[in-house]
């Protein structure tokens, strides 16, 4: 069962003394986080902080070496057994990897497949529609994401700010719990970064629950409800945006803001 947060919602998402380390190299050094439910939480940081393992650890694409992640009260990749924690198999965490949209810095689209049937193929393959109410879902989350007539077409044939749209919308067909954004514009050009923006600030006023990474803070400042400063693997400020930007509490956070602002 999820815990209440302090302003009376329900926790989404709860990452709990997470450590994640490659080699000597500790990526993630202890991290605590609570999302609330229809919270936008925006996740700054230098590169190579351990933002974008943080997300990956969330839906278990990554495991950490010590804590865990629950969504929704429900611990994910892992159950607990007496006092310890115990993998779950392979097929278990893919379902509930399906609750927990992702989208990542290079669109992950299927090359072979029409953008009708990448955002239609998720729901079929994990049993959640039949393949004509998977397209009709896809019709629909297409037009939300202004690409009702780029149905047929293939990534090759699509900007980069379209293949991008394309991801949001497959990430909503599975209609999931949270969705996770890894830095979701550093891969395109810069005219073609506020399309996307506009697709995520739609969602971020619809009360979906999302965490972003992202290198844009000014789009943090207006879209999120709080502001997460990581370094070097740990959380080192966070609050509502106004109090982290322009009122920084810790001295690194000032150092940070003061050379991307």
């Amino acid at each position: 069962m999820s815990t209440q947060t302090p302003n009376g919602r329900p926790a989404a998402v709860e990452v709990r003394d997470v450590h994640k380390w490659y080699g000597a190299h500790r990526v993630l050094d202890g991290i605590d986080l609570t999302v609330a439910a229809g919270e936008v939480t925006a996740v700054i940081g230098p590169s190579g902080s351990g933002k974008s393992t943080l997300l990956r650890v969330i839906n278990h694409l990554e495991k950490p070496e010590i804590g865990h992640v629950s969504l929704n009260g429900e611990l994910i990749g892992v159950r607990r057994h007496g006092e310890r924690l115990k993998e779950l198999s392979e097929r278990v965490i893919l379902a509930q990897r399906s609750r927990i949209g992702f989208v990542f810095q290079n669109f992950n689209l299927f090359p072979h497949l029409t953008v009708l049937d990448n955002v239609a193929a998720a729901p079929v393959a994990t049993g959640l529609l039949r393949k004509p109410q998977a397209q009709e879902l896809a019709h629909t989350l297409l037009a939300r994401v202004g690409l009702a007539d780029r149905t047929g077409a293939y990534p090759r044939q699509l900007s980069g700010g379209q293949q991008q749209r394309v991801a949001i919308a497959r990430a909503l067909a599975l209609r999931p719990g949270v969705i996770l954004f890894d830095e979701p514009t550093s891969a395109l050009d810069p005219e073609l970064v506020g399309e996307v923006l506009a697709v995520i600030r739609d969602l971020a006023t619809s009360g979906s629950t999302l965490v972003i990474v992202t290198h844009e803070i000014g789009f943090a400042r207006e879209v999120a409800d709080r502001i997460v400063f990581i370094d070097g693997g740990r959380i080192v400020e966070q609050g509502p945006p106004d109090q982290v930007l322009d009122d920084p509490r810790h001295p690194r956070t000032r150092e940070f803001l003061s050379r991307v602002l």
